[in-house]
């Protein structure tokens, strides 16, 4: 199957010349292979298949005829300058997608990211637009002759999860409203729905973070939106690091005599939990591997920490106090 250029672009079939330049901006923007040292190789594939797809849907020749037989359509039509036909060739007959780089200086200029026109593969020739595809608006002015885009603060919100959330994992689906600047330079807004996965054992503080999602001003570049971890109170547990706390009532027999408590986990389990030793006040029990996941440490889990009160009794009879002391020897 051929590539999707409209899905690659993120526009729809009915996309204008405006909304393809838009969304190629915002796109090669955020993954050019200059801004992505982490993960070059991906952000090179992607930002070539970008290119691509930008350099068909901005040509309405090569969009016609994608929008008619798709890429193989493509890949029959004749070379720049012939009057024959592709016959069959492929991409080396027909249609050859331009350098990447070529593209993106064209657009931009000078990079916003600092290298310049030397690198290997890169043109030297973009200086103006001259009255081409962008009818004579030298869009990437701004970079080379300008100061630099600044790339705001992100923007950062709360995303309140439960303890159960954070023990067994969940994914929130979060709609947003945003502002993004048009080709033409006019604001505008665009809904979009942010899939969030909160990973198991995900401590407060943890950030998500969407790379661009943020408003967008005139030369700027968007911010990045971020969300926090935030863990809503729980009524049975606390939670301390990797470890889980919980409190337990016992009658003074059962301190004495042994006692099982059933605990019901984060997690719908029901564990019961035998207490063999005498429960004195402050006597706490230790459960290993029942408190959280550990985030960085797959299969792996903390303690559950069981702390004990012991209910004394607040009236004895005689015969009650008497044969306490028989039976601890007072």
């Amino acid at each position: 199957m051929g590539l999707d250029y409209y899905n690659i672009l993120e526009v729809n079939r009915n996309a204008t010349e405006d909304d393809v330049k838009r969304c190629y901006r915002r796109l090669a923007m955020k993954w050019h292979p200059d801004k992505n040292p982490t993960n070059k190789k991906e952000a090179e594939a992607k930002f070539k298949e970008i290119s691509e797809a930008y350099e068909v849907l901005s040509d309405p020749q090569k969009r016609s005829v994608y929008d008619q037989y798709g890429e193989e359509g493509l890949s029959d039509m004749p070379p720049p300058g012939s009057t024959g036909g592709g016959g069959g060739n492929g991409r080396a007959g027909g249609f050859n997608p331009r350098n990447a780089e070529d593209i993106f200086a064209e657009f931009f200029g000078n990079s916003p990211f600092g290298f310049g026109s030397s690198a290997p593969g890169r043109s030297k020739r973009f200086q103006s637009d001259g009255g081409g595809m962008f009818g004579g608006e030298n869009i990437f002015r701004t970079y080379s002759d300008g100061p630099m885009p600044k790339k705001p603060p992100p923007v950062e919100s709360k995303l309140p999860c439960s303890l159960e959330e954070l023990y067994s994992g969940s994914t929130r689906k979060m709609k947003i409203s945003r502002t993004v600047v048009g080709a033409n330079g006019r604001q505008m807004d665009e809904m979009e729905i942010l899939t969030i996965v909160v990973k198991p054992g995900w401590k407060k503080g943890t950030k998500i973070t969407f790379p661009d999602k943020g408003n967008e001003q005139l030369n700027q570049l968007p911010a990045d939106l971020v969300f926090i971890i935030d863990e809503k109170p729980h009524d049975v547990f606390k939670r301390d690091g990797n470890d889980l706390i919980t409190s337990r009532k016992v009658t003074l027999s059962e301190a004495i005599g042994g006692t099982t408590v059933s605990i019901s986990t984060l997690d719908g389990r029901n564990l019961p939990v035998a207490v063999a030793e005498v429960i004195s006040p402050g006597y706490e029990l230790v459960v290993h591997g029942e408190g959280m996941p550990i985030a960085k440490e797959p299969g792996n889990r903390g303690d559950l920490i069981i702390k004990f009160d012991v209910q004394f009794p607040t009236r004895l009879s005689t015969d009650q106090k008497s044969a306490l002391k028989r039976v601890l020897g007072g």
